[in-house]
């Protein structure tokens, strides 16, 4: 497939190609959520601690943050098409690793290279779309097809990895990337046209090293400090390294003449409430749906496959909420509808500060569609307003910064949400009489650890400790709920401050497009 321009395409290419570009980001959305409801069988298989089973649940999206920029850039630059199949491969060669890894530090590392090789899938396929659909109207509804597909496959995730793990171990949940990775390798190859900046300049390495050392940096320490408190002098000398490294590679950027991220983006408004929006709404979503999973599985007892079924609202409203923008931003405009449903994310995810072990499902049920609902009209919605604030011979490192908010919220929400979790379930757990300390520590680490130990102790000691360790969990969820509620709230307000005044374009308001780069397969 040879052409000249993206304005050559058919129509049927272009929409064969968005195809090839949805099947690589639900490789990507599947990862980020299949692991969840495996997260019970690895405390019993592997034994991690309870901050190994935290990185090895965050490693993957704290990699993955650190590298989005420069991967986008990268693509600018090498061209985005190879980039994706590059990534492709090695993305299988980690899910190998990752299914056979033999303890947890192996998981931990198997998860990191995991989140290097989707760091160059995610901004080539964003990026791609924009190369390829350079009529607004179409971007839109393409960039909502993307977008659902992205809901989709962490809606895949937990009932296909549950399913997975009623009949074989925990490392089959990685396994399923492999057939989807050799179809988008093949299909890839042949359907998708070749995009790159004409001039791109050089990527500096001084840049990539700032930013993936900023980014790992501030949010090790976030990580840390909620679950272990400040005091630890590690945690603020962490942070304060970060935040130089942030400041010294945004300075860098305002003097490069090519640089790895354009930060000057950030003085469109269109383009700070997006990225904004979508890195606290994550924060929101994946801190619940990392509790929850354990909560579903560990508190209320539901086998892996029916805790997966029992997460689908959540998802299946995001798939609704990414197909549906394009009309919400039209009949409400940008403004209204990016703060509605960050408000209404707030007002869901609140509901989890008052369950409890025997709360109905059908709440949770609500609570969950209202917000996958929400976060899919957030996400699409917020990916839009990127690529319209951005030049075209750009697309790449612009949509890696809306990429880096997405995978850096999901971090950020695991880490936090689940220290808090953690931090508030240790100091809660009362241990009864005739536990020995060893045990008592290790049932301290996490529940999944304390339903793992009650199983070797008698049950007039099992049970009580069993039940003040749900007890103790789930008033953590209730706090943590609590927190990502009045996040999403505070985002809700500040989008609705920085979209005052302002005509963000979306497919019902056309936009200048920037003359269209030559491309060539």
């Amino acid at each position: 497939m040879s052409l000249t321009a993206p304005a050559l395409l058919t129509a049927r290419q272009r929409w064969t190609g968005l195809a090839v570009l949805v099947l690589a980001v639900t490789v990507v959305a599947l990862d980020a959520t299949v692991l969840s409801l495996a997260l019970p069988s690895i405390s019993e298989t592997l034994r991690p601690s309870g901050t190994q089973l935290l990185w090895i649940g965050d490693s993957y999206s704290f990699v993955l943050a650190g590298l989005l920029v420069s991967m986008g850039a990268l693509s600018d630059r090498i061209g985005r098409k190879k980039l994706l199949l590059s990534g492709a491969t090695a993305f299988g060669a980690a899910s190998l690793l990752a299914a056979y890894a033999p303890g947890p530090g192996w998981l931990i590392l198997a998860r990191a290279l995991l989140g290097v090789a989707g760091a160059t899938i995610m901004p080539s396929t964003l990026s791609l779309i924009r190369g390829l659909f350079p009529d607004d109207r179409e971007r839109a509804t393409a960039i909502g097809i993307w977008g659902a597909a992205a809901t989709a496959g962490a809606a895949l995730g937990p009932v296909v990895g549950g399913a997975l793990l009623e009949h074989f171990w925990w490392g089959s949940v990685f396994l399923l990337n492999i057939p989807v990775l050799l179809l988008l390798l093949v299909s890839g190859a042949w359907l998708l046209p070749e995009s790159r900046d004409p001039k791109p300049g050089r990527w500096d390495v001084l840049s990539v090293a700032l930013s993936m050392a900023g980014v790992i940096g501030v949010v090790y320490a976030v990580k840390e400090g909620a679950a272990h408190g400040p005091a630890r002098w590690d945690i603020p000398v962490t942070f304060l390294l970060g935040a130089a490294a942030l400041t010294v590679f945004v300075r860098r950027q305002l003097r490069l003449e090519t640089p790895l991220l354009d930060v000057r983006l950030f003085r469109d408004r269109r383009f700070t409430a997006a990225v904004t929006a979508s890195l606290i709404s994550l924060v929101g979503l994946s801190g619940v749906i990392f509790v929850v999973s354990q909560y579903l599985q560990l508190v209320r007892g539901y086998e892996p496959l029916q805790a997966g079924l029992a997460e689908l609202p959540a998802f299946a409203g995001s798939v609704v909420g990414g197909l549906l923008t394009a009309r919400i931003a039209r009949r409400f405009g940008v403004r209204k509808a990016l703060a509605a449903s960050l408000l209404a994310m707030g007002l869901a995810a609140g509901v989890l500060g008052w369950l409890q072990q025997d709360t109905t499902y059908l709440l949770l049920a609500v609570s969950f569609l209202l917000t996958g609902t929400a976060e899919g009209v957030v996400y699409t919605l917020g990916a839009d307003l990127v690529l319209s604030a951005a030049p075209a011979d750009k697309a790449g490192a612009a949509s890696a910064a809306s990429e880096t908010a997405y995978e850096l919220g999901t971090a950020l929400g695991i880490a936090l949400v689940g220290s808090v979790v953690g931090s508030i379930y240790a100091n809660g757990l009362s241990v009864p009489a005739g536990v020995s300390a060893e045990t008592a520590a290790r049932a301290g680490e996490s529940l999944g650890s304390a339903v793992e130990e009650a199983r070797g102790l008698p049950a007039e000691v099992a049970q009580p400790l069993l039940a003040s360790a749900k007890d103790a969990f789930v008033h953590g969820m209730n706090s943590a709920g609590m927190v990502a509620g009045v996040l999403l709230v505070g985002a809700a307000v500040l989008a609705w401050r920085l979209l005052r005044g302002l005509s963000a374009p979306t497919a019902a308001e056309p936009v200048e497009v920037a003359e269209p780069q030559k491309v060539g397969a």
